[in-house]
C-alpha cells in the first residue's frame, strides 16, 4: 500500500491560494489573469492547482450564487443511516447535482447534506428517493428561516 505524502506549500502556492479565496477574476481566461498577477504563466497556475488538488490542499474552485434569487429552494437534510450503508448512501446522494456539503456526523442523525433544487416538486422527488435507499432509517428536512452567509478566508503566510 502506498503512503499518502503531502508536500509543503511554497510561497507561490500560498500567494495563489490567497488570491483564489476572493479574487478569482471574472473574465474569459481567469487563470491567465492570475498568472499575470503572480508574474507567471497560465500553465504554471493550472499545474500548481492540479497538484494542490491532488495533494488535498484544494477541494474545489467555484462561485457562490444567491440560490433563492435564482429561484432555487434549499434545505438541510439530516439522515439516520445504518452504519454499514453510510458509504453507499453518501455516494448515491453525491450523484444529485443539487446536493452539497455531504458529511458524516456523530450522533443519531449521522449523515447531513444540503440540497438545492429548482422546484419543491424536484426536492420532494429527491427526498423520496433518498428515503428509499437501503439503510436510510429516518430523514429530517430542516428548512431555514433566515439566511446567514459567512465568508471565511484563510490568510496563508
Amino acid at each position: 500500500m502506498g503512503e499518502f505524502q503531502m508536500t509543503v506549500l511554497t510561497d507561490f502556492d500560498k500567494r495563489l491560494l490567497n488570491l483564489l479565496q476572493g479574487n478569482l477574476p471574472v473574465c474569459s481566461r481567469p487563470f491567465a489573469r492570475l498568472g499575470e498577477m503572480l508574474e507567471t504563466t497560465e500553465e504554471h497556475v493550472l499545474s500548481r492547482l492540479d497538484d494542490l488538488k491532488r495533494e488535498g490542499y484544494l477541494r474545489r474552485i467555484g462561485t457562490f450564487f444567491n440560490s433563492e434569487q435564482l429561484g432555487y429552494h434549499g434545505t438541510l437534510i439530516a439522515l439516520r443511516v445504518a452504519e454499514e450503508h453510510i458509504a453507499d448512501v453518501a455516494a448515491a446522494i453525491n450523484r444529485y447535482a443539487g446536493a452539497t456539503h455531504n458529511y458524516e456526523r456523530e450522533g443519531k442523525y449521522n449523515l447531513w447534506f444540503t440540497l438545492l433544487t429548482p422546484s419543491r416538486h424536484a426536492e420532494e422527488k429527491i427526498l423520496a428517493d433518498v428515503t428509499a435507499l437501503p439503510g436510510v432509517e429516518r430523514l429530517m428536512s430542516l428548512k431555514s428561516n433566515k439566511r446567514y452567509k459567512i465568508n471565511v478566508q484563510f490568510k496563508l503566510n
